[in-house]
Protein backbone atom coordinates (compact mmCIF):
# COMPACT_ATOMS: atom_id res chain seq x y z
CA UNK A 1 0.00 0.00 0.00
CA UNK A 2 1.27 3.41 -0.96
CA UNK A 3 2.09 6.14 1.42
CA UNK A 4 -0.28 9.25 0.56
CA UNK A 5 1.30 12.48 1.71
CA UNK A 6 -1.18 14.72 3.57
CA UNK A 7 0.69 17.27 4.90
CA UNK A 8 -0.15 20.81 5.48
CA UNK A 9 0.50 21.61 1.19
CA UNK A 10 -2.46 18.60 0.19
CA UNK A 11 -5.40 20.96 2.75
CA UNK A 12 -3.39 23.98 0.97
CA UNK A 13 -3.82 23.08 -2.81
CA UNK A 14 -7.72 22.38 -1.91
CA UNK A 15 -8.74 24.93 -0.26
CA UNK A 16 -6.98 27.13 -3.29
CA UNK A 17 -8.66 25.13 -5.55
CA UNK A 18 -12.01 26.22 -3.98
CA UNK A 19 -11.09 29.75 -3.73
CA UNK A 20 -10.16 30.14 -7.47
CA UNK A 21 -13.57 28.40 -8.36
CA UNK A 22 -15.86 30.71 -6.06
CA UNK A 23 -13.98 33.47 -7.97
CA UNK A 24 -14.71 32.24 -11.08
CA UNK A 25 -18.28 31.94 -9.82
CA UNK A 26 -18.75 35.25 -8.66
CA UNK A 27 -16.25 37.29 -12.17
CA UNK A 28 -18.95 35.44 -14.00
CA UNK A 29 -21.57 36.83 -12.30
CA UNK A 30 -20.61 40.11 -12.38
CA UNK A 31 -19.53 40.04 -16.63
CA UNK A 32 -22.84 38.46 -17.11
CA UNK A 33 -25.46 40.67 -14.76
CA UNK A 34 -29.05 39.26 -14.45
CA UNK A 35 -30.18 42.99 -15.63
CA UNK A 36 -28.82 44.02 -19.32
CA UNK A 37 -26.28 47.38 -18.94
CA UNK A 38 -27.73 50.59 -20.10
CA UNK A 39 -26.43 50.56 -23.09
CA UNK A 40 -28.40 47.55 -23.70
CA UNK A 41 -31.93 49.14 -22.62
CA UNK A 42 -34.66 50.38 -25.13
CA UNK A 43 -33.60 53.28 -26.42
CA UNK A 44 -37.24 55.84 -26.26
CA UNK A 45 -38.04 56.73 -29.68
CA UNK A 46 -40.48 59.79 -28.23
CA UNK A 47 -37.43 61.72 -26.61
CA UNK A 48 -34.72 61.31 -29.58
CA UNK A 49 -34.73 62.37 -33.27
CA UNK A 50 -34.77 59.66 -35.76
CA UNK A 51 -31.03 60.46 -36.98
CA UNK A 52 -30.14 61.00 -33.20
CA UNK A 53 -31.90 57.46 -32.45
CA UNK A 54 -29.61 56.01 -35.02
CA UNK A 55 -26.27 57.17 -33.87
CA UNK A 56 -27.36 56.35 -30.30
CA UNK A 57 -27.74 53.19 -31.47
CA UNK A 58 -24.66 52.78 -33.45
CA UNK A 59 -22.78 53.55 -30.46
CA UNK A 60 -25.00 51.45 -28.54
CA UNK A 61 -24.07 48.62 -30.80
CA UNK A 62 -20.06 49.70 -30.96
CA UNK A 63 -19.71 49.39 -27.27
CA UNK A 64 -21.88 45.90 -27.03
CA UNK A 65 -19.32 44.51 -29.48
CA UNK A 66 -16.49 45.29 -27.81
CA UNK A 67 -17.75 44.23 -23.95
CA UNK A 68 -18.73 41.00 -25.42
CA UNK A 69 -15.40 40.27 -27.21
CA UNK A 70 -14.05 41.24 -23.73
CA UNK A 71 -16.29 38.81 -21.79
CA UNK A 72 -15.81 35.95 -23.95
CA UNK A 73 -11.61 36.10 -24.29
CA UNK A 74 -11.99 36.48 -19.96
CA UNK A 75 -14.58 33.77 -19.79
CA UNK A 76 -12.61 31.25 -22.03
CA UNK A 77 -9.81 32.51 -20.52
CA UNK A 78 -10.64 31.33 -16.87
CA UNK A 79 -12.41 28.29 -17.88
CA UNK A 80 -9.56 26.86 -19.66
CA UNK A 81 -7.06 27.94 -16.95
CA UNK A 82 -9.39 25.69 -14.83
CA UNK A 83 -9.63 23.28 -16.90
CA UNK A 84 -6.18 23.13 -16.74
CA UNK A 85 -5.72 23.31 -13.31
CA UNK A 86 -7.97 19.96 -13.29
CA UNK A 87 -5.65 18.35 -15.53
CA UNK A 88 -2.52 19.63 -12.97
CA UNK A 89 -4.06 18.47 -10.56
CA UNK A 90 -5.26 14.85 -11.71
CA UNK A 91 -2.58 14.17 -14.20
CA UNK A 92 0.83 16.32 -13.11
CA UNK A 93 2.52 17.75 -16.07
CA UNK A 94 1.17 15.20 -18.76
CA UNK A 95 -2.23 16.11 -17.32
CA UNK A 96 -1.76 19.57 -17.50
CA UNK A 97 -0.36 19.30 -21.49
CA UNK A 98 -3.54 17.07 -22.35
CA UNK A 99 -6.25 19.25 -20.58
CA UNK A 100 -4.85 22.52 -22.59
CA UNK A 101 -4.59 20.70 -25.71
CA UNK A 102 -8.05 19.59 -25.02
CA UNK A 103 -9.45 23.11 -24.45
CA UNK A 104 -7.89 24.52 -27.95
CA UNK A 105 -9.16 21.39 -29.83
CA UNK A 106 -12.33 22.44 -28.12
CA UNK A 107 -12.90 26.02 -28.42
CA UNK A 108 -11.89 26.09 -31.79
CA UNK A 109 -14.59 23.65 -32.74
CA UNK A 110 -17.10 25.52 -30.53
CA UNK A 111 -15.85 28.68 -32.86
CA UNK A 112 -15.95 27.12 -36.23
CA UNK A 113 -18.78 24.23 -36.02
CA UNK A 114 -21.05 25.62 -32.91
CA UNK A 115 -23.77 25.89 -35.12
CA UNK A 116 -23.71 23.01 -37.66
CA UNK A 117 -23.42 20.92 -34.46
CA UNK A 118 -26.62 22.76 -32.72
CA UNK A 119 -28.79 22.75 -35.88
CA UNK A 120 -27.81 18.89 -36.66
CA UNK A 121 -28.66 18.14 -32.74
CA UNK A 122 -31.71 19.40 -32.86
CA UNK A 123 -32.91 17.39 -35.87
CA UNK A 124 -33.12 21.30 -38.04
CA UNK A 125 -33.38 21.80 -41.87
CA UNK A 126 -32.94 24.67 -43.94
CA UNK A 127 -36.32 26.04 -45.12
CA UNK A 128 -36.72 27.32 -48.79
CA UNK A 129 -38.71 30.44 -49.00
CA UNK A 130 -41.39 28.72 -50.98
CA UNK A 131 -41.52 26.38 -48.00
CA UNK A 132 -42.35 28.76 -45.83
CA UNK A 133 -42.73 32.45 -46.78
CA UNK A 134 -43.90 34.17 -44.50
CA UNK A 135 -41.47 32.92 -41.53
CA UNK A 136 -39.20 34.32 -43.87
CA UNK A 137 -40.41 37.72 -44.68
CA UNK A 138 -40.76 38.01 -40.77
CA UNK A 139 -37.05 37.28 -40.32
CA UNK A 140 -36.25 39.40 -42.53
CA UNK A 141 -37.60 42.15 -41.78
CA UNK A 142 -36.64 41.98 -38.33
CA UNK A 143 -33.12 41.51 -39.45
CA UNK A 144 -33.10 44.80 -41.44
CA UNK A 145 -34.51 46.55 -37.86
CA UNK A 146 -32.13 45.15 -35.85
CA UNK A 147 -29.24 45.94 -38.89
CA UNK A 148 -28.20 42.17 -39.01
CA UNK A 149 -27.41 40.18 -41.54
CA UNK A 150 -30.48 38.02 -43.27
CA UNK A 151 -29.67 34.87 -41.06
CA UNK A 152 -30.38 31.26 -42.81
CA UNK A 153 -33.88 29.77 -41.43
CA UNK A 154 -34.40 26.44 -40.39
CA UNK A 155 -37.42 24.36 -39.34
CA UNK A 156 -37.80 21.66 -36.68
CA UNK A 157 -40.29 19.03 -37.05
CA UNK A 158 -41.05 18.50 -33.77
CA UNK A 159 -44.90 19.42 -31.74
CA UNK A 160 -43.32 21.26 -29.21
CA UNK A 161 -43.03 25.25 -29.37
CA UNK A 162 -39.42 26.44 -29.14
CA UNK A 163 -36.99 28.06 -30.98
CA UNK A 164 -33.11 28.66 -30.55
CA UNK A 165 -30.23 31.10 -32.49
CA UNK A 166 -26.93 30.05 -33.15
CA UNK A 167 -23.98 30.99 -35.43
CA UNK A 168 -20.28 31.97 -33.96
CA UNK A 169 -21.25 35.94 -35.63
CA UNK A 170 -24.22 37.68 -37.49
CA UNK A 171 -22.79 36.91 -40.31
CA UNK A 172 -22.72 33.04 -39.73
CA UNK A 173 -25.96 33.50 -37.70
CA UNK A 174 -28.85 30.88 -38.59
CA UNK A 175 -32.85 31.00 -36.57
CA UNK A 176 -34.59 27.61 -35.94
CA UNK A 177 -37.90 27.29 -34.90
CA UNK A 178 -40.58 24.34 -34.06
CA UNK A 179 -43.41 23.67 -36.47
CA UNK A 180 -45.64 23.72 -33.32
CA UNK A 181 -44.81 27.41 -32.58
CA UNK A 182 -46.07 28.56 -35.86
CA UNK A 183 -48.77 26.66 -34.86
CA UNK A 184 -49.84 28.30 -31.69
CA UNK A 185 -48.42 31.40 -32.07
CA UNK A 186 -50.03 34.90 -33.42
CA UNK A 187 -47.92 36.98 -35.98
CA UNK A 188 -47.10 39.75 -33.52
CA UNK A 189 -46.04 36.58 -30.67
CA UNK A 190 -44.14 34.89 -33.75
CA UNK A 191 -42.07 38.20 -34.46
CA UNK A 192 -41.33 38.83 -30.64
CA UNK A 193 -39.64 35.19 -30.72
CA UNK A 194 -37.87 35.55 -33.79
CA UNK A 195 -36.61 39.19 -32.54
CA UNK A 196 -35.83 37.45 -29.37
CA UNK A 197 -33.29 35.26 -31.41
CA UNK A 198 -32.07 37.71 -32.94
CA UNK A 199 -31.25 39.67 -30.28
CA UNK A 200 -28.96 36.82 -28.97
CA UNK A 201 -27.04 37.04 -32.62
CA UNK A 202 -26.69 40.78 -32.18
CA UNK A 203 -25.38 40.72 -28.38
CA UNK A 204 -23.09 37.72 -29.83
CA UNK A 205 -24.48 35.54 -27.11
CA UNK A 206 -24.43 32.19 -29.59
CA UNK A 207 -21.12 32.06 -29.16
CA UNK A 208 -20.17 32.49 -25.65
CA UNK A 209 -23.30 30.00 -24.95
CA UNK A 210 -21.64 27.30 -27.60
CA UNK A 211 -18.21 28.05 -25.44
CA UNK A 212 -20.11 27.59 -22.35
CA UNK A 213 -21.25 24.24 -23.13
CA UNK A 214 -18.16 23.00 -24.65
CA UNK A 215 -15.77 23.78 -22.31
CA UNK A 216 -18.03 22.94 -19.43
CA UNK A 217 -18.38 19.57 -20.86
CA UNK A 218 -14.35 19.08 -21.24
CA UNK A 219 -14.77 19.62 -17.76
CA UNK A 220 -17.45 17.27 -16.65
CA UNK A 221 -15.57 14.89 -19.04
CA UNK A 222 -12.04 15.02 -17.33
CA UNK A 223 -13.86 14.72 -14.21
CA UNK A 224 -15.58 11.34 -15.27
CA UNK A 225 -12.28 10.31 -16.19
CA UNK A 226 -10.50 10.60 -13.29
CA UNK A 227 -13.72 9.29 -11.07
CA UNK A 228 -12.61 5.76 -13.26
CA UNK A 229 -8.79 6.79 -12.34
CA UNK A 230 -9.87 6.85 -8.78
CA UNK A 231 -11.39 3.51 -9.11
CA UNK A 232 -8.61 1.85 -10.33
CA UNK A 233 -5.97 3.74 -8.99
CA UNK A 234 -3.47 5.57 -10.15
CA UNK A 235 -5.66 9.03 -9.39
CA UNK A 236 -2.48 11.84 -8.33
CA UNK A 237 -1.15 14.91 -8.28
CA UNK A 238 2.60 15.08 -9.23
CA UNK A 239 4.52 13.33 -11.53
CA UNK A 240 6.59 11.08 -9.83
CA UNK A 241 5.00 11.45 -5.76
CA UNK A 242 2.44 9.31 -3.96
CA UNK A 243 -0.70 12.21 -2.67
CA UNK A 244 -3.64 11.61 -0.75
CA UNK A 245 -6.75 10.75 -3.10
CA UNK A 246 -8.37 13.48 -1.11
CA UNK A 247 -7.96 16.28 -3.47
CA UNK A 248 -8.35 14.40 -6.15
CA UNK A 249 -12.32 13.99 -4.89
CA UNK A 250 -12.74 16.93 -3.81
CA UNK A 251 -11.65 18.08 -7.63
CA UNK A 252 -14.29 15.18 -9.09
CA UNK A 253 -16.86 16.59 -7.13
CA UNK A 254 -16.03 20.76 -7.53
CA UNK A 255 -15.15 21.33 -10.80
CA UNK A 256 -18.53 20.10 -12.77
CA UNK A 257 -20.52 21.64 -9.78
CA UNK A 258 -18.56 24.96 -10.85
CA UNK A 259 -18.84 24.55 -14.70
CA UNK A 260 -22.64 24.03 -14.45
CA UNK A 261 -23.36 27.48 -12.68
CA UNK A 262 -20.92 29.33 -14.32
CA UNK A 263 -22.83 27.94 -17.52
CA UNK A 264 -25.85 28.59 -15.74
CA UNK A 265 -25.12 32.32 -14.65
CA UNK A 266 -24.34 33.20 -18.27
CA UNK A 267 -27.46 31.71 -19.81
CA UNK A 268 -29.80 33.01 -17.47
CA UNK A 269 -28.30 36.44 -17.28
CA UNK A 270 -27.94 36.54 -21.45
CA UNK A 271 -32.00 35.65 -21.77
CA UNK A 272 -32.92 38.83 -19.76
CA UNK A 273 -30.50 40.50 -22.18
CA UNK A 274 -32.10 39.23 -25.79
CA UNK A 275 -35.54 39.64 -23.85
CA UNK A 276 -34.50 43.15 -23.71
CA UNK A 277 -33.25 43.32 -27.15
CA UNK A 278 -36.13 41.06 -28.91
CA UNK A 279 -38.72 44.34 -27.40
CA UNK A 280 -36.78 46.86 -29.03
CA UNK A 281 -36.20 44.86 -32.50
CA UNK A 282 -40.28 44.14 -32.96
CA UNK A 283 -41.37 47.07 -30.78
CA UNK A 284 -43.53 45.27 -29.45
CA UNK A 285 -42.41 43.99 -25.50
CA UNK A 286 -46.16 42.04 -24.59
CA UNK A 287 -46.32 40.55 -27.82
CA UNK A 288 -42.62 38.95 -26.67
CA UNK A 289 -44.27 38.41 -22.61
CA UNK A 290 -47.60 36.87 -24.24
CA UNK A 291 -45.31 34.72 -26.85
CA UNK A 292 -43.15 33.49 -23.30
CA UNK A 293 -46.46 32.91 -21.53
CA UNK A 294 -48.04 30.51 -24.29
CA UNK A 295 -44.59 28.66 -24.49
CA UNK A 296 -44.01 27.80 -20.90
CA UNK A 297 -47.47 26.06 -20.80
CA UNK A 298 -47.25 24.49 -23.80
CA UNK A 299 -43.93 23.41 -23.27
CA UNK A 300 -45.25 21.77 -19.98
CA UNK A 301 -47.81 19.59 -21.75
CA UNK A 302 -45.32 19.12 -25.04
CA UNK A 303 -41.92 18.92 -23.66
CA UNK A 304 -39.08 18.13 -26.38
CA UNK A 305 -36.40 15.71 -26.22
CA UNK A 306 -33.06 17.73 -26.90
CA UNK A 307 -29.65 16.70 -25.82
CA UNK A 308 -29.50 18.40 -22.52
CA UNK A 309 -25.88 20.29 -23.48
CA UNK A 310 -28.04 22.60 -25.97
CA UNK A 311 -30.97 22.83 -23.82
CA UNK A 312 -29.65 26.17 -22.64
CA UNK A 313 -30.24 27.39 -26.20
CA UNK A 314 -34.06 27.57 -26.56
CA UNK A 315 -36.45 30.56 -25.69
CA UNK A 316 -37.69 28.49 -23.34
CA UNK A 317 -36.30 25.18 -21.52
CA UNK A 318 -37.40 22.24 -23.30
CA UNK A 319 -36.77 20.07 -20.33
CA UNK A 320 -38.98 20.15 -17.31
CA UNK A 321 -38.25 18.32 -13.96
CA UNK A 322 -39.47 18.68 -10.60
CA UNK A 323 -38.68 21.58 -7.94
CA UNK A 324 -35.34 20.30 -7.31
CA UNK A 325 -34.47 19.96 -11.10
CA UNK A 326 -35.76 24.19 -11.45
CA UNK A 327 -32.81 24.88 -9.41
CA UNK A 328 -29.98 24.08 -12.03
CA UNK A 329 -32.79 25.19 -15.16
CA UNK A 330 -30.79 27.03 -18.05
CA UNK A 331 -33.41 29.42 -18.03
CA UNK A 332 -34.54 31.95 -15.74
CA UNK A 333 -38.25 31.68 -14.67
CA UNK A 334 -40.81 32.97 -17.06
CA UNK A 335 -42.60 34.92 -14.53
CA UNK A 336 -39.53 37.01 -14.52
CA UNK A 337 -38.65 38.12 -17.79
CA UNK A 338 -42.46 38.47 -18.28
CA UNK A 339 -42.87 41.49 -15.53
CA UNK A 340 -39.56 42.65 -16.84
CA UNK A 341 -40.99 42.69 -20.62
CA UNK A 342 -44.25 44.57 -18.73
CA UNK A 343 -42.33 47.37 -17.02
CA UNK A 344 -40.60 47.65 -19.95
CA UNK A 345 -43.77 48.12 -22.01
CA UNK A 346 -45.16 51.13 -19.50
CA UNK A 347 -41.92 52.65 -19.00
CA UNK A 348 -40.52 53.17 -22.57
CA UNK A 349 -42.88 53.67 -25.84
CA UNK A 350 -42.24 51.50 -29.35
CA UNK A 351 -43.16 52.07 -32.77
CA UNK A 352 -43.01 49.37 -35.56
Amino acid sequence: MPEYRTDGFEFTYILFVITVIGLAVLVVSKLFPAYPRSDQRVVQSNTTTRLAKELQEKKATMRTQVFSTVKTTLFLGALTGLLILIGNWLGGTGGMFFAFVLAMAMNGGAWWFSDKLALRMAGAREATPAEAPELQRMVAELAQRANLPMPRVYLIEADAPNAFATGRDPQHGAVAVTTGIMQILDRNELAGVIAHELGHIKNRDTLISAVAATVAGAITMIANMAQWSLIFGGLGRGDDEESSPLGGIVMIILAPIAATLIQLAISRSREFGADASGAHIAGEPLALAAALRKLEQWSAQRPMTVNPATAHMYIVNPLHGGAIAGLFSTHPPTEQRIARLEELATVNTYSR
